[in-house]
């Protein structure tokens, strides 16, 4: 995948960033070492329609400021049938969209190339089976949950594949699944007609649940904002993109730094419960060559920096989690 770059950088100042980086003690702009992060804000519940829905930001100094990157994400279930377009168990579309007020200086050519390319990244991590959630599917053999993740890039201040993943992840945490009760519909048989009608007894339900034979439709039991969580939501990755210049590498680049590194690292980890951790994908973004020990050596540090990323994103989750609960609780007590 080549390295797109928003911005144009002259030489004397790709030579004074990648100075900066190289130098010891290294030197980057805005004072931060080679491997900290700007400031992360995140915020679950911002899409009231979705079933699941995230912001996050990078580099801003508040949710309400201005600068810095943004991304939002939002999951909706859809009921698809088996017959048509529906996998057994349910399944997963991801799509990125990228507002062009975030890339002003690309073309509408170069910015669809740009939402194909972060679209495919993600879907093919997300979508793979080992992450797949066990409560998609409905009934079997007929129905069951198409979970669309839409993402847009609303501002790229740099860090834009970091900020994608971290909002995709809060909002799979965030989504709620509607659960469902089989039913079918029985009419029973007249035995001295020899004929079927609809049982009018009041006892006597034509959507009868107590005595299944086999299931032909559901119906929900719950409203659009209530369910049960994804599950294995614990096992949703992160990605961290390792910028890299010479035999340097360092976090959370900037649009300018970003512009004078050729070769990025993009590194996507899984921290499932009481198992090793997975690298679920990796890809390299630009065209300077790297040698393989030094890919090795990369993708081992990766691995400490995407679990601290992991582990400081999941307190905040469940921090939000809390949150809701409370402000819900309190919206409930004022109302009686």
């Amino acid at each position: 995948m080549p390295a797109t770059s928003t911005i144009s950088l002259s030489k004397a100042e790709k030579s004074y960033i990648q100075t900066g980086i190289l130098s010891d003690p290294p030197f980057r702009a805005d004072g931060r070492s080679l491997r900290a992060y700007r400031s992360v804000e995140l915020e679950t519940g911002v899409a009231l329609l979705a079933n699941g829905s995230a912001r996050v930001s990078i580099g801003r100094e508040g949710i309400n400021s201005g600068g810095g990157t943004e991304v939002i994400a939002a999951s909706k279930l859809e009921v698809e049938d088996l017959n048509e377009d529906g996998v057994e168990g349910g399944r997963i579309v991801c799509t990125v969209s990228c507002s062009p007020a975030a890339y002003p200086h690309l073309t509408s050519n170069a910015l669809d190339e740009l939402q194909e390319d972060i679209s495919t990244i993600l879907h093919q991590t997300l979508a793979h089976h080992s992450l797949h959630p066990n409560n998609l599917g409905i009934l079997p053999g007929k129905k069951s949950w198409l979970l669309h993740l839409d993402l847009i890039v609303l501002s790229d201040a740099g860090n834009v594949f970091d900020a994608i993943f971290m909002s995709a992840r809060a909002a799979l945490w965030d989504t709620r699944v509607p659960r469902t009760r089989r039913i079918t519909y029985r009419a029973r048989k007249d035995h001295a007609e020899g004929q079927y009608h609809i049982d009018a007894d009041e006892n006597f339900s034509g959507f009868d649940t107590r005595r299944l034979a086999k299931a032909t439709d559901f119906e929900l039991s719950d409203y659009w904002d209530e369910g049960e969580v994804l599950d294995g939501r614990e096992r949703w990755p992160v990605c961290v993109t390792l910028n890299v210049i010479s035999q340097t590498h360092y976090l959370d680049a900037t649009l300018q730094e970003e512009a004078a590194t050729l070769l990025r690292l993009l590194l996507v980890y899984s921290f499932p419960p009481n198992s090793p951790p997975s690298l679920c994908g990796m890809r390299l973004v630009g065209g300077e060559d790297s040698a393989l020990p030094d890919i090795k050596d990369f993708i081992k540090e990766g691995e400490q920096y995407a679990q601290e990323l992991f582990i400081s994103l999941d307190a905040k989750l469940r921090e939000e989690d809390l949150r809701r609960k409370q402000k819900a609780y309190t919206k409930f007590a004022r109302s009686r």
